[in-house]
């Protein structure tokens, strides 16, 4: 390192100097107030199509009108920009906000206070034609006090620099491949580094299991396997949530049951005699159905020309799409949900039992929008239908493990 290396490196350790695509970022004193400060990087104003693409990101800049964007003015030497100077404000890198405050990511909700408020600034870029393309630690801001995100450069206003690759350098791996190579650019690369980036800031182990499923997705290779929107991304996250939330408050529940029904049964002194109803006599017009029994022999005629309006062949439809996903998915449920509703499984304490359950609900999930997808249901209705099937076969399971403990006493529902 020769003399000149050394003071730069000296420099920055005492500015605080952090790297970005566009320059380095520190804080500066001026007239007695501290302001951000980006250095653009000379190297990159050899380039025409850099400098014409950094004037029209700063015009722009001036009009976005968003919480999480920060805004910047301009300093000139020569005409060209050569460095900004950043709205009043303490801000630095996630980056730099996990190496000081690590724990910062266990606070409550600060996980998905961060992820809305990339949807939610991300979705508002893309109304104005603004993709961010590459969201890191090093790029994504945070304001020190309440560590709300901001956002400074964003990279569609560079995509036409020839060497992607090496506009982004130590940042590239939070860039969509596509971009890399010069293809497309469009709100599935947001998609991608957006995954990215939440997965780099938290341990994988750390991660809720709802969000880990979506950013599998989310990073793939192929723009056409992702989300087509933030906004999708986070749906499929709230939709996985919720289905979780119900499957987890069932198996607690039924825990809960296990546990008071076998300190009931071990008090219980003898058994009592169990009554059996018969069933009820077949009724008359159940032989007249299996005789092949027609409405038209009442008198009631059928008019085969007559059209059935539009709204009731939707809502028949509807009803025949839902009767046979609720079929299929009820069986398949039973299946499912047998894994674990048996002895070894509720003899297992909570902690185990939740940990063993997670393929159970993995499973569920995946059976809902697959057979939900293929009779035609939207998500919300499949998951309304799939959740009362998930309820009552847990609630049937419970009660069939409670039947008789071991001592051969006999649960109060056998008795009825």
């Amino acid at each position: 390192m020769n003399y000149e290396e050394l003071l730069e490196a000296r420099n920055d350790v005492r500015n605080k100097k952090y790297w970005l695509p566009i320059g380095d970022y520190y804080r500066q004193q001026t007239d007695g107030k501290w302001r951000g400060t980006v250095d653009v990087r000379k190297e990159l104003h050899e380039s025409i199509t850099f400098s014409k693409a950094l004037e029209e990101e700063a015009e722009k800049n001036k009009t976005l009108a968003t919480r999480h964007q920060l805004h910047f003015d301009v300093v000139k030497e020569d005409g060209v920009i050569s460095q900004l100077t950043l709205e009043p404000g303490n801000y630095m890198t996630v980056e730099q906000l996990l190496i000081d405050n690590p724990a910062v990511v266990a606070q409550k909700d600060f996980y998905g206070d961060v992820f809305k408020a990339l949807v939610d600034t991300t979705t508002y870029l893309h109304q104005q034609g603004i993709y961010h393309v590459c969201f890191s630690p090093k790029t994504v801001f945070v304001r020190k006090g309440d560590n709300a995100i901001m956002l400074l450069s964003h990279g569609s206003f560079y995509f036409g620099l020839k060497d992607q690759r090496a506009f982004y350098g130590k940042c590239a791996d939070f860039v969509a491949p596509e971009v890399l190579d010069r293809g497309t650019i469009d709100e599935r690369c947001d998609v991608y580094s957006i995954a990215k980036f939440m997965t780099a800031i938290c341990d994988t182990s750390d991660i809720p299991l709802e969000y880990r499923q979506a950013y599998k997705k989310a990073a793939s290779e192929s723009p056409e396997d992702r989300y087509a929107s933030p906004q999708a991304m986070m749906a499929a996250i709230r939709s996985r949530h919720n289905t979780f939330n119900t499957l987890r408050a069932l198996i607690i529940a039924g825990i809960i049951a296990a546990i008071c029904v076998g300190i009931f049964f071990e008090m219980v002194p003898e058994t009592e005699q169990v009554e059996f109803v018969k069933p009820a006599p077949r009724q008359a017009t159940d032989d007249l159905l299996d005789d092949g029994f027609s409405p038209d022999e009442l008198g009631v005629a059928s008019d085969g020309d007559s059209l059935v309006p539009d709204a009731d062949m939707e809502r028949a439809y509807q009803a025949k799409a839902e009767e046979i996903f609720r079929k299929r998915y009820e069986k398949e449920a039973d299946r499912v949900l047998s894994k674990i509703y048996n002895k070894n499984y509720m003899n297992n304490s909570e902690k185990k039992f939740m940990t063993e359950s997670e393929n159970t609900v993995n499973e569920l999930m995946r059976l809902q929008n697959e057979l939900g997808a293929e009779a035609g249901l939207t998500p919300e209705r499949s998951q309304l239908v799939a959740s009362s099937i998930i309820e009552r076969i847990t609630n049937q399971k419970k009660k069939a493990m409670g039947g008789t403990n071991s001592r051969g006493v006999q649960t109060p529902d056998a008795k009825k």
